[in-house]
């Protein structure tokens, strides 16, 4: 008998007791696991399995785990419940899998309904759960910003700077180095310089200047902080921004890259102060081609700093005032709307994904509650610095390509064939199609349905069912072109006060000659290919930690509102519901027990429909539906509703 190949890859649990193993190959479609055959494996371990069914068909392939080879979390943060002679503690990750028990002298006197971090001192084993000690208390679970400490503990952020690291931060000046100009290109002078950000921004990493020359062209000056200057290779500041790799934006705080010195002080490209930049200088012809282009070091001075809002008022003449005290920057402002344009239908000519997919803007009251929550407005002021930092992105990545210089690119492969036959399946119940020309996908294909379902009542999950088909970006050091925007050449330089593959590449271009001379091409390349793996690693992490903090108020925001009715528009459908989104942003799901109906629903899958197997009754994503909230608990990040049927 042929003996089963052992594998290894991540372990995934889900909330319904089965789970599934990520493959350490790209692209490989994620094992099964069903209840009974996890052996004692918790939520984010690294496992050693046997594939017991191969795959079939839609049916995925089936494993069954061997042994931990690895485990991902040694402490775990939840809420404490107290019992007579011990207590235990109910994670915050509902996919652990296990309630951790602790014993009564483990306990650190924590009491009922303590939020606390447990140490695992047991694991799991036949049926038994594992077990801890209370190493922290954070406060009462429903303490005024004890879900975002929570959170911080729970994925382990490093949310305080070293001492070290804080200390080589202070000691750089808040002022550029005067004798950094001469070897510069000055823009201070003569140059309309422009950031345009959200009202609360503070750390300013670029900034733009739009005119015109003699031939008709555009010339686009896309400044970016120059923090490479500063972050010099190998110091303290620079392992500690690996480490991070990024930013991350909670909600009502950040927990940065970088010290406040840099990503608010001397990085910053605050108005009227002279500052050290990356610049890309790009000539665009009518058609919105960059037809040349220049990277180069250069010393800068904002002259006004704008919000989005302003911007979209001067565009749309709707505030006398702001369009006053900006009379001599009008002509800039039309400009860069008028070249925004053009940028932008050449993407979309070329399959640029313009995906409908509002993000969720939650307002917190002083004390960090959640008081409202509703879409994010995007103005095209938005677009203009989308579009803007999209094109010295491109620009930058092609140069670099062609010099073939160490680098990290951008990197978002074509979906997979199956997953497009999937979604396709679902589209053709609308009469539309991703056309798929010899099994190679196009983005173009893409964009040709999201055109043809714009303005109709398909668009938005539409958007959201083509997202959910595409592939995951990440960082390489190989470029293999981004699907999403339809670019052959892609980078992220504009950002490097909150991103660390910006701030490498910042590195690369100020020092790509130094590099050659020196023989350190070899070592940068190896450093390209580590910082890409750990910045796509850490950019999962930010993506988790955010996606939970929006789940966290959002069901605090709907704590309240139990029993109240809403209409919304059914999202997704499960083998176990439906998920059903109101017009705030606010997802919940509908489960059969709460359809209020004695229909008896099946799930086709191909079609993403729940049919009634008596009355014919369907339920298909994009439906408009009648809910009522009947459950909200922040501690759990769940929301449910019941249908209100019409007979009703």
């Amino acid at each position: 008998m042929k003996k089963k190949l052992k594998l290894t890859g991540k372990f995934r649990n889900t909330e319904r007791g089965y789970g599934f193993i990520e493959l350490e190959e790209e692209d490989v479609e994620d094992i099964f696991v069903a209840p009974g055959q996890m052996k004692d494996a918790l939520n984010g371990d690294r496992v050693e399995f046997i594939i017991t069914n191969p795959k079939t068909g839609n049916r995925r392939a089936e494993g069954k785990i061997l042994k931990v080879i690895e485990r991902e979390k040694t402490e775990v943060v939840g809420v404490f419940q107290k019992s007579r002679g011990y207590g235990f503690v109910v994670p915050d990750d509902k996919k652990l899998g296990t309630d951790i028990f602790i014993p009564k002298e483990a306990s650190k006197n924590a009491q009922n309904n303590d939020k606390v971090v447990v140490r695992i001192t047991k694991y799991p084993m036949k049926g038994k759960n594992a077990e801890g000690k209370v190493i922290e208390i954070l406060g009462k679970a429903n303490q005024a910003g004890i879900d975002m400490l929570s959170l911080i503990k729970e994925y382990d952020l490093p949310y305080e700077f070293p001492e070290d690291v804080l200390s080589e931060a202070r000691k750089i000046p808040q002022e550029i180095d005067q004798n950094e100009i001469p070897k510069r290109k000055d823009f201070r002078e003569g140059f309309h310089i422009f950031t345009i950000d959200g009202e609360d921004a503070k750390d300013l990493d670029d900034a733009v200047c739009v005119r015109k020359n003699e031939n008709g062209n555009y010339l686009l000056d896309v400044h970016i902080a120059d923090v490479s200057h500063y972050v010099k290779e190998g110091s303290k500041l620079d392992r500690e921004a690996i480490l991070r790799g990024t930013s991350i934006y909670m909600l009502d705080r950040v927990i940065p890259m970088l010290p406040v010195e840099l990503s608010n002080g001397i990085c910053s490209l605050n108005a009227g102060v002279d500052r050290l930049a990356l610049s890309c200088l790009m000539e665009i012809n009518s058609e919105g081609k960059v037809v040349t282009s220049e990277v180069c070091k250069s010393v800068i001075r904002v002259t006004r700093r704008m919000s989005y809002t302003e911007v979209n008022q001067i565009l749309n003449q709707l505030d006398n005032k702001i369009i006053a005290e900006c009379k001599d920057y009008m002509e800039d402002f039309k400009l860069m709307e008028e070249l925004a344009h053009i940028l932008k239908d050449r993407r979309l000519k070329d399959g640029y994904l313009n995906l409908d997919i509002p993000e969720s803007k939650i307002v917190l009251d002083e004390d960090g509650i959640a008081i409202d929550v509703k879409p994010y407005e995007v103005t095209f002021a938005n677009e203009i610095i989308e579009q803007f930092m999209l094109t010295a992105n491109e620009t930058v990545a092609e140069k670099y390509y062609w010099l073939e210089a160490p680098f990290i690119y951008r990197v978002h492969e074509e979906p997979d064939y199956d997953k497009v036959k999937d979604t396709n399946k679902f589209l053709y119940s609308i009469g539309k199609k991703i056309k798929v020309m010899q099994n190679n996908i196009y983005p173009k294909a893409f964009s040709d349905v999201l055109d043809e379902i714009k303005g109709t009542e398909y668009e938005k999950v539409i958007s959201t069912l083509i997202l959910r088909t595409l592939k995951v970006a990440r960082y390489e050091a190989e470029n293999k072109g981004h699907f999403g925007i339809a670019s052959k050449y892609y980078c992220h330089f504009t950002s490097p006060i909150r991103r660390y593959p910006d701030l490498f590449i910042h590195r690369i271009i100020s020092n790509y000659n130094d590099y050659i001379r020196d023989g350190k091409i070899e070592l940068m390349e190896e450093k390209a290919d580590e910082y890409a793996k750990t910045s796509s690693e850490r950019e999962k992490v930010a993506t988790k930690v955010e996606r939970d903090a929006e789940d966290i108020k959002k069901a605090e925001f709907m704590q309240d509102k139990v029993g109240e009715e809403y209409e919304g528009i059914v999202s997704s459908i499960t083998g176990f519901g439906m998920f059903v989104e109101l017009p705030s942003t606010v997802e919940g799901l509908v489960r059969f027990e709460n359809f209020n109906s004695d229909e008896y629903f099946e799930y086709n899958e191909d079609l993403r429909v729940l049919r009634g197997g008596r009355t014919g009754k369907t339920y298909k994503i994009g439906d408009k539906v009648k809910i009522r909230v009947i459950f909200a608990n922040k501690l759990l990040r769940r929301i449910d509703f019941e249908l209100i049927n019409d007979e009703q």
